[in-house]
């Protein structure tokens, strides 16, 4: 028996997760070869040809589809990124494989070169890394991980490992990254957030004087379109802004400005930190993992009663710093340029994920969802990464319009977490139906759903698997995003 037929097999003989419907039975099967071919043995890659390491938030999601599959690589998945956490507790986007060419993506380990620039920071010695960060899903991933086999968990002591450094990595952004004082976390870098080529860093990247492009060479367009990816220009910055936050020892907030000095008095005399944005998605995630992480907690028998009031917290602070009633969602905080981005994008709607956020403010996401900018259920069957009016909009370049599966997935979570099943169900089957269509595509145009970027995309198959697991018609428990109703065992919650 071959090993796709194998893990698709084990579900059936372990019954840790419901059966997909028999209609979906070539879906299932197809989303696990993709993770099976992208697996290395001890973590899983986006895309063999366009991202060949270990993503960080990508592989969160990623266990979250493979504990329906293998709940023991799922956790392997979440420990092999883990252990490459740095001193500080950051959770670094890449973890470089060693067999993989330098030339094979850029910025490659010896851009970066975590070791040396980041050996203040603590930054591991026996593995290369990149020096930022990404989004904070890893907690919400673990928990559901521990919920599709909690003997399995229990038995490896799974929470019990991954725990503080979970707890670590929550302690670097809340101390570390609330650059703008109001108790939001801050992204350094577009790539931090995930969204690298979102509209929304047009403003602040402005600023930035780009790399001279002979300085680089980019891997991505070996693979992609020139006109589906990020301008020159863009990148240009891109290359900048990681430069300098490198020659700074990848120091934050108050220690930058002593890296900075250092700099000055060295020669260097670049200023660092010319990009600094408080993001709703980023910090939306933040706060669904909190919870996760009280959830967690109540498992290994410590009281969760903080994370979860520091949950609300941040909940209210996000309310406060970046919802804007004029747009109808939540917008991203320029720190340094001041004020709100006025670009609307699918990370303003993220935070509909989260069980605390006031009732008027759902009800307002909701409208916006399903309304012009949007168009989710009339014009859109995925939800577009951007704004369908913006003047930025193009449906194929990343992140300036084309749906995401990972931002529906969320969504969908969101539309359930808050009751409204029709428009779940309906964004989940939509995901279901374009993940199979396209061969599981890294995203598509929004409006005809053709295929962009890589097939055979780890998250897609990931999520789909997820999705596949998901009753149709229930919800989440309202307590909080840590678990499903159902298939979550809610004997096992906390």
């Amino acid at each position: 028996m071959d090993r796709t037929a194998q893990l698709t097999a084990r579900v059936t003989e372990r019954e840790i997760a419901y059966d997909p419907p028999a209609a979906y039975t070539s879906l299932h099967v197809r989303a696990a070869g993709v993770l099976e071919a992208s697996w290395t043995g001890s973590s899983t890659v986006p895309s063999r040809s366009l991202y060949p390491h270990q993503w960080s938030w990508d592989s969160a999601f990623i266990a979250i589809g493979l504990r329906h599959l293998s709940p023991l690589r799922a956790q392997t998945e979440l420990e092999t990124l883990l252990a490459a956490q740095w001193g500080d507790g950051r959770v670094p986007h890449i973890v470089f494989n060693p067999s993989v060419p330098l030339d094979a993506y850029f910025p490659s380990p010896d851009f970066w070169r975590s070791s040396t620039a980041g050996r203040a920071a603590g930054a591991p010695r026996t593995v290369q890394t990149s020096g930022i960060v990404q989004p904070p899903v890893h907690a919400l991933a673990a928990w559901l991980v521990h919920c599709a086999d909690p003997g399995l968990s229990r038995a490896r002591g799974f929470l019990a490992g991954v725990y503080p450094r979970l707890a670590a990595w929550h302690r670097y952004l809340l101390h570390r990254r609330d650059l703008g004082g109001g108790g939001l976390v801050s992204v350094v870098h577009p790539w931090e957030q995930g969204m690298d080529n979102s509209p929304c860093w047009d403003a602040p990247l402005a600023r930035v004087t780009p790399a001279p492009a002979r300085s680089f060479r980019r891997a991505d367009l070996d693979h992609g379109a020139a006109e589906d990816r990020p301008t020159d220009l863009d990148y240009g910055r891109y290359v900048r802004l990681a430069t300098d936050y490198r020659d700074a020892g990848y120091a934050d907030g108050a220690d930058r400005g002593a890296a900075r000095r250092a700099s000055v008095e060295g020669g260097g005399g670049r200023r660092a930190g010319e990009f600094a944005v408080e993001d709703p998605a980023f910090n939306a995630l933040l706060i669904a993992s909190e919870h996760a992480l009280a959830r967690i907690a109540g498992e290994l028998g410590a009281p969760g009663t903080a994370r979860h009031a520091r949950a609300e917290r941040l909940t209210a602070a996000l309310v406060d710093r970046l919802w804007d009633p004029g747009s109808g969602m939540f917008l991203c905080r320029d720190l340094r340029g001041g004020g709100l981005v006025p670009e609307r994008s699918v990370s303003g709607l993220v935070p509909l994920l989260l069980p605390g956020l006031p009732r008027d403010l759902v009800a307002t996401l909701v409208r916006t969802l399903g309304g012009p900018h949007f168009g989710l259920g009339s014009d859109t069957r995925l939800v577009p990464s951007y704004d369908l009016l913006g003047e930025a909009f193009d449906p194929h370049r990343y992140w300036r319009g084309p749906a995401w599966f990972n931002t529906s997935w969320l969504l969908e979570r969101g539309l359930r977490t808050h009751g409204d099943r029709e428009r779940a169900d309906a964004l989940r089957e939509a995901v279901l139906s374009l993940a199979g269509a396209t061969d599981f595509a890294e995203y598509v145009d929004p409006y005809t759903g053709e295929a962009c970027g890589a097939t055979g995309f780890g998250w897609t198959a990931a999520l789909a698997l997820d999705l596949l697991h998901r009753p149709v018609g229930h919800g989440v428990s309202p307590t909080g995003p840590g678990t499903f109703d159902r298939s979550d065992k809610g004997g096992d919650r906390a």
